[in-house]
C-alpha cells in the first residue's frame, strides 16, 4: 500500500474504517508533470508559493470569485488539489483558495514542524501573507486539528468553521481500542481495508476508486500527490512516511471550548445497525452480524465525539450525510456546496 491513511479519518462506518487503513508570492504557471507531459490541470486555479516558517513554502491555490474568503484545507494525504472539482462551485459566493500543508504535495517537506500547533500556524503565515481577513476556513479530516486550533486561539480572525467529516479525536480513537479492532478483523474480507486500487495509471487508478468508494480524487490530486513517471505513470507517493509519523505523534485532544464563531459541520450520525442499502448484499448471518457489530462500536464512538464537540460548540449546525462515506464533499458535492454557501452568506 503506497498511500498513508489519514491520523484521524472520520467518523462514520466508513471512516472508521479509513481510520484503520489508512515573502515571495511567485504565481506558478506550470507543474514539473504538466511540463514534462504536456498534461494540463483543467481546474481554474492559480497556484502560489507563500513563505510560512524559515525554508518552508506552501502551495497555495487560488480558484478566484467574489464575496468572502473561503480558505479550503486538506485532509492528511491529500492536497489542496483534491477540491480542483468543488472549489470552482463556489466562486459566485466566495473567493476560494486551497492550501496544501507542508510535507505534501508542491509544499515544502522539511524535517520538523508537524505537530498540530506548527500546522495551525502554518496556515495562519498564510492568512497574514496574502492578507485574506476574516474567512471562512473548511477542512476535511485531520484538518478539523487546525481548525480547532485557529478557532481555539483566533476566533476574533476568522468568520466561521466547516467541519467536513472532520471532528474525529486523533489522541481518543478507536485505532487505539484492541476490542474495535478485533471487531474490525471480523468483517467480512471485502469490507475490510484497505482495498485493492489499481497503480498501473492515474485513470486506472480513478477507476480503481470509482469500484470501491463511487468517488475519484480529480487526477490533478493525484500528479502532486505521487510522483510522474516519465511514460506519465504514476510512480512513488510524494510523502515520506516520516511525515506521517511525525503527525501522528503531533496530534492533540481536540478542544473546542474556546470557538467563538459560526461552526458548520458535516458528519455521518451514528448508525448503530446493519442497512443493506449502505452496507451491500452479505452472504450469510455472520456476515451480517459482523457488520452489525462494527456498526454498533463505531456509532460508539461516533456519539463520543459528537458530545464532545457540542457541549462546546452548542450552537453548531450539524448534517447528516449518512452513507455519503469520508469524502462526503465528493460523494455528495451539491450538498455540501448547497449548505456551505447558505452558511455563508448568512455570516454578518
Amino acid at each position: 500500500m503506497r498511500r498513508r491513511c489519514s491520523a484521524a479519518a472520520g467518523v462514520g462506518l466508513s471512516a472508521g474504517l479509513a481510520l484503520v487503513a489508512c515573502a515571495e508570492r511567485q504565481v506558478v504557471s506550470d507543474r514539473p508533470s504538466e511540463a514534462a507531459t504536456g498534461w494540463t490541470d483543467p481546474s481554474p486555479h492559480q497556484a502560489r508559493y507563500v513563505p510560512v516558517d524559515e525554508g518552508v513554502r506552501l502551495e497555495v491555490l487560488d480558484w478566484g470569485g467574489s464575496g468572502r474568503a473561503v480558505v479550503l484545507l486538506a485532509g492528511s494525504g491529500n492536497t489542496a488539489h483534491v477540491y480542483d472539482e468543488l472549489a470552482p462551485l463556489l466562486r459566485d459566493c466566495c473567493h476560494v483558495y486551497g492550501i496544501t500543508r507542508r510535507g505534501f504535495g508542491a509544499s515544502s517537506q522539511p524535517s520538523s514542524g508537524y505537530e498540530d500547533q506548527r500546522l495551525a500556524d502554518d496556515v495562519l503565515a498564510v492568512l497574514a501573507s496574502l492578507r485574506i481577513l476574516k474567512p471562512v476556513l473548511a477542512g476535511h479530516s485531520m484538518a478539523g486539528g487546525e481548525l480547532t486550533t485557529l478557532g481555539h486561539q483566533h476566533s476574533n480572525r476568522l468568520a466561521g468553521l466547516v467541519y467536513l467529516d472532520a471532528i474525529a479525536d486523533p489522541v481518543d480513537a478507536p485505532i487505539y481500542d484492541p476490542g474495535y479492532m478485533s471487531l474490525i478483523e471480523r468483517l467480512p474480507a471485502a469490507k475490510r481495508p484497505p482495498p485493492a486500487l489499481d497503480y498501473s495509471s492515474f485513470a486506472a487508478y480513478r477507476a480503481s476508486q470509482m469500484t470501491h468508494f463511487n468517488y475519484a480524487f480529480p487526477e490533478a490530486e493525484l500528479r502532486n500527490g505521487f510522483h510522474v513517471r516519465a511514460d506519465d505513470g504514476m510512480g512513488r507517493f510524494r510523502t515520506p512516511p516520516e511525515v506521517f509519523t511525525a503527525i501522528g505523534a503531533g496530534q492533540r485532544k481536540r478542544d473546542y471550548s474556546r470557538i467563538r464563531v459560526p461552526v458548520l459541520a458535516f458528519l455521518e450520525f451514528p448508525r448503530p445497525t446493519y442497512d443493506p442499502r449502505l452496507d451491500g448484499d452479505v452472504a450469510n448471518d455472520a456476515e451480517r452480524a459482523a457488520i452489525e457489530a462494527a456498526a454498533r462500536a463505531t456509532a460508539v464512538w461516533v456519539q463520543k465525539w459528537m458530545d464532545n464537540f457540542t457541549a462546546s460548540v452548542p450552537d453548531a449546525r450539524l448534517i447528516d450525510v449518512t452513507g455519503a462515506g469520508h469524502y462526503l464533499f465528493l460523494t455528495r458535492p451539491s450538498e455540501v456546496i448547497g449548505e456551505l454557501k447558505a452558511f455563508v452568506t448568512a455570516l454578518k
